[in-house]
């Protein structure tokens, strides 16, 4: 489990169903492998391969990353639904990200409005430019279409892997990840892939707890999770591309799962993850976010 008791023991406050935090106040993700999620008195425990028993915060808690060896029980399930925290079945040290459990909301209004935007050319030409500038807010982008803005961005990004390259001292070849074969790859897109896995876990628990749908995208397509892939550009420069450059050295040429977790966790923590991407959601749309407590 890449929390420890320390980490677990902090976050634990008295939380009624009725005074549910909401999204931004939440603690990011608690990853977990190789254990049972199961109830006990009404409260979410976890089981490890070691005979530990941990109880969880549930409703301080965002998102479970469950990897690989994790069983949970239907009852665990339902809590977790209650709580509002998402569930996310991922590759070990959020390697893959496979799929996630939808959490229900109370409403529609978000999706609706996601969709009718999704469906007029112009808007979303809109939204992917104001995404872009968000990332590049020197950019000429006026009058671009989305093709220019992607060819313009490829370029960018690469030119991005370089600086970061040189500012850190990294010999660097290119973005490269063969699937099943993460180990194939160097420290630095090592990390990379991981870190940017955990990464869409994170986005696509508070994609649906915002009421949107991961699979209405304006940049990307033909993927399972567009509008987790827009957002994720976002962040990437600072969560993931940044810290792989930073850690590699540090590494000495072994990938040490520990280490990568453990600065990912504090970058979002750090960044306020949970905070910020409601409003880039609701700036990127041009729609005012709308809360889904309440039934339309």
């Amino acid at each position: 489990m890449a929390e420890d008791n320390n980490d677990i023991t902090r976050l634990i406050i008295k939380v009624t169903r009725d005074t549910l935090p909401q999204i931004k106040d939440k603690y990011p993700f608690i990853y977990l492998e190789r254990g049972r999620l199961e109830i006990d008195d009404s409260s979410v425990k976890w089981l490890d391969c070691d005979g530990n028993v941990v109880r969880l915060p549930i409703a301080t808690l965002n998102c479970l990353l469950l990897g690989p060896g994790t069983t949970v029980t239907h009852e665990a399930i339902k809590v977790t639904a209650a709580a509002n925290c998402s569930v996310c079945w991922v590759g070990e040290d959020s390697l893959l990200f496979y799929a996630a459990g939808v959490t229900p909301t109370s409403n529609t209004r978000n999706l609706k409005k996601q969709m009718l935007i999704a469906c007029d050319d112009k808007k979303s030409v809109d939204v992917a430019r104001r995404m872009f500038a968000k990332r590049f807010p020197k950019a000429e982008l006026t009058g671009k279409t989305l093709k220019e803005m992607m060819g313009m961005e490829g370029y960018r990004v690469r030119e991005l892997y370089e600086q970061k390259a040189q500012q850190y001292k990294v010999g660097w070849k290119g973005r490269s990840y063969l699937p099943g074969k993460f180990e194939m790859g160097d420290i630095t897109n090592q990390i990379l892939t991981s870190t940017n896995a955990a990464l869409y876990g994170i986005l696509t628990s508070a994609v649906h707890a915002l009421g949107y749908s991961p699979h209405i995208g304006f940049i990307h397509s033909g993927s399972p999770l567009p509008f987790i892939y827009d957002l994720a550009d976002l962040y990437k420069e600072q969560l993931c591309i940044d810290l792989a450059f930073a850690l590699t050295l540090e590494m000495g040429g072994r990938y040490n799962k520990h280490k990568v977790a453990n600065a990912f966790r504090k970058r979002v923590i750090d960044m306020d993850l949970l905070t910020i991407v409601a409003k880039d959601i609701e700036d990127s749309l041009g729609v005012k976010q709308h809360a889904n407590r309440n039934s339309e």
